[in-house]
């Protein structure tokens, strides 16, 4: 297998590559960015004589779409803002594919490859990803669905890569179109912090007040699931409490907005300014505890009585005593394994259609615990009555 990894570079999507290697049918790797200094350190660190870096530019879309083309399949890390730009690439270079964080302008492009006979999964990270695959779990053994409430604890710094600090900053902008919540039939978009909700994470993470995000689950499910009569879809999330009293902070006094201000003779957005101080702090770089958690919550009737079932997800500790899993590699690695899992999955010829196929959809939720399981990746599973 010949698997071109786009944005590879970053922190999160280096993992992606290295879970990949540890296949022996992966007999190619080429790492694609525009960054040659960081894809070229990725390369050293992979320590694997199967990889090589290639420089390319999405917003190039006929020679990179060229590059991709003689590959099985292509995993984008590439950031939120540029998901049609690399969705465009690895389309028109008819190929099999996956992104990590799935926002939306990948649907534009599955007539493109269900006719190439390729399947493209759009977010295939632990949010959205694998809290699909878990909330799927529950629907396959539920006769009718009432709610999903979807959680997770993104427990790292705010800023230690420019597309993380994108991320924490757009899930919060005011009057954001698409932070919605899916409620009797209809999509409702709702303001920052809205809906706060104290949800129970497996341990070390604990119990925080989370808040409605933005999050692809909320726009997908609801039509997938739609024929066991979904009523209300919600997608909450959190990061280290140092983190939401920051944004909060940045929200009450509109910071947010990201507004242009005059700093001497420099015109500069406010938020553009604060991100750029925090990528180079140590308060925006660091954070006490490291990982992820995923907490998703399905109501529904099974023979004919009302239960929930609650998925949660727990990972090796992040203080050193896991060779691999110190500190943020805590983090980075339960982001990036799932894409990994996705692309072999659609490679062993697992996936369940071909064009752009929703995770929810996409896989055998059984096949992805039992990978996720072999790397120490848990699913617990918890239904109670609740009549």
């Amino acid at each position: 297998m010949k698997i071109f990894c786009l944005g590879a570079a970053g922190k999160i999507s280096r993992e992606s590559v290295l879970d990949l290697l540890q296949s022996d049918r992966v007999h190619k790797v080429t790492i694609g960015d525009n960054n040659e200094s960081m894809g070229r350190e990725v390369v050293a660190w992979l320590q694997d004589d199967r990889v090589d870096f290639v420089k390319v530019d999405v917003f190039q879309a006929d020679q990179t779409a060229a590059l991709m083309r003689h590959y099985d399949l292509v995993m984008d890390g590439t950031p939120i803002s540029i998901n049609h730009e690399s969705t465009q690439c690895i389309a028109q270079a008819c190929v099999h594919g996956v992104n990590l964080n799935g926002t939306g302008p990948e649907f534009a492009f599955h007539d493109a490859f269900f006719e190439a006979g390729k399947t493209y999964v759009p977010g295939f990270g632990m949010t959205p990803g694998i809290t699909n695959v878990m909330a799927r779990y529950a629907y396959d053994r539920l006769e009718t669905i009432d709610t999903i409430r979807i959680s997770h604890g993104a427990f790292r710094p705010f800023a230690f890569s420019p597309a993380i600090t994108e991320t924490t900053r757009i899930e919060y902008e005011p009057r954001l179109e698409s932070r919605i919540v899916f409620e009797d039939g209809e999509f409702k978009q709702v303001e920052p912090f809205a809906r706060p909700l104290k949800v129970k994470l497996p341990e070390p993470f604990g119990t925080h007040t989370q808040y409605i995000i933005p999050h692809a689950e909320t726009q997908t499910i609801p039509k997938s699931f739609k024929e066991k009569g979904v009523r209300l879809v919600e997608v909450r999330g959190t990061w280290p409490p140092a983190n939401m009293q920051l944004l909060r902070a940045l929200y009450d006094w509109g910071f947010l907005e990201n507004e242009t201000v005059k700093v001497a003779e420099a015109e500069v957005g406010i938020m553009d300014a604060i991100a750029s101080y925090l990528l180079q702090s140590e308060q925006g770089t660091t954070t006490q505890l490291y990982g992820y958690a995923l907490h998703v919550e399905v109501t529904g009737t099974e023979n004919g009585k009302p239960v929930c079932y609650t998925l949660t997800t727990t990972h090796p500790a992040s203080d050193g005593s896991v060779v691999g899993w110190e500190r943020l590699r805590a983090y980075t690695r339960s982001v990036g394994i799932p894409m990994s899992i996705a692309a072999k999955l659609i490679l062993d010829q697992q996936a369940s259609a071909v064009g752009v196929v929703t995770p929810e959809l996409a896989f055998d939720p059984e096949l992805v615990f039992a990978e996720l399981e072999k790397r120490q990746i848990a699913i617990h599973i918890d239904k109670q009555d609740i009549g």
